[in-house]
């Protein structure tokens, strides 16, 4: 098997919609990388419509589907490349766009993977919920971006042009190390789909590496393409791997702490669907947190003994890029709505 230097790979469930919108766009400005689609047993003519229309682009026939976690685990275990580019099939490719994501790469071996700027692909001059201008987290787990704090999103003026160091870069559009991708075991299958980019970047960083955002990278994004955002499903994922996410990952110190202050932090949160009378999403909290007491019991702790004797590189938790202020009390106390002024507080 050749090995190419840079694989980009799309994940595909029933997205053929996607496919015949934005696969033009990655085959035109993506000369230098092989493309690959990646299919989860779609029943909608994804892969024939695909190597029909594209022929150059090279399928992996997925058995079934196992999610985002478990659906690039196994497709990438086939490809042999040393960047591998995930990439969300809702997702449309600028001109240039691939060339300063492996040339941050390139320049610095630290660095174990990045992300471009993502923007809305329907309101372009916004920033997109999924990634923004790059990913963290504050003390208690809760994500964030430059560019998008909850569900405020900002308009990009440009002022997060700069590349820099970030905690967690989307999945919607992720260039990694595939021998870094490997060595750190892949995504978690158990989270199926939501929070499992941010897990890994946390391993990344326990071993020592780097996460950048490098925004002269632009792509648009549709988001909630594969679930919409009040879907109680959706709901149910984020919660539950939230709470896993940060049981596997927190060091011995914190972790009893802040897994109760986030139970009771997830009940509170959970009133905000009554004016609404959305209770699918409230039962969706609780069973998350049943599920979330069912791993404990099963494979979670295992897998935090690994993170800890085998990962862990780095001395100190509080060298992370993890903020020590809390965005939930910036957000609903202080009234920050950017990541800039939270920065400030």
């Amino acid at each position: 098997m050749s090995v190419d230097k840079i694989a980009v790979v799309i994940l595909n469930y029933n997205g053929r919609n996607f496919l015949e919108k934005f696969l033009p766009s990655v085959i035109t400005y993506t000369e230098t990388a092989a493309v690959y689609v990646a299919d989860s047993a779609s029943t909608d003519g994804s892969v024939s419509w695909t190597e029909q229309h594209f022929p150059s682009v090279k399928t992996i026939l997925l058995p079934g589907n196992y999610g985002y976690a478990g659906g690039y685990n196994r497709a990438l275990q086939t490809i042999d490349a040393e960047y591998y580019v995930l990439l969300n099939s809702d997702v449309e490719v600028t001109s240039q766009w691939l060339a300063p994501l492996i040339e941050l790469l390139d320049r610095n071996p630290k660095i174990a993977a990045c992300q471009p700027k993502l923007l809305a692909y329907h309101n372009k001059t916004q920033f997109e919920y999924a990634g923004g201008a790059g990913g963290y987290i504050d003390w208690l787990g809760y994500a964030y971006c430059r560019g998008r704090i909850f569900d405020h999103t900002e308009t990009d003026r440009g002022q997060y042009n700069t590349a820099a160091p970030i905690f967690w870069a989307s999945g919607a559009a992720m260039v990694i190390r595939s021998q870094l991708f490997h060595k750190m075991g892949g995504f978690d299958e158990d989270f199926f789909a939501h929070m499992e980019e941010i897990d890994l970047c946390w391993r990344l960083h326990w071993a020592g590496y780097e996460v950048y955002c490098c925004p002269q990278s632009i792509v648009y994004h549709v988001g909630g393409g594969t679930l919409p955002p009040s879907n109680p499903f959706k709901t149910y994922l984020n919660y539950r791997n939230s709470l896993a996410m940060l049981y596997k990952n927190l060091p011995p110190s914190r972790v009893g702490f802040i897994l109760f202050l986030r139970l009771v932090l997830d009940g509170v949160s959970s009133v905000r669907y009554l004016p609404k009378g959305q209770w699918q999403d409230i039962w969706a909290i609780i069973k998350a947190h049943f599920a979330f007491y069912g791993w404990i019991l099963g494979a979670l702790p295992k897998k935090r003994r690994h993170i800890q004797q085998e990962i862990v590189q780095v001395k100190s938790h509080e060298s992370l890029p993890i903020s020590s202020k809390s965005i939930i009390w910036a957000y609903f106390v202080k009234g920050c709505k950017t990541f800039d002024s939270f920065s400030r507080l």
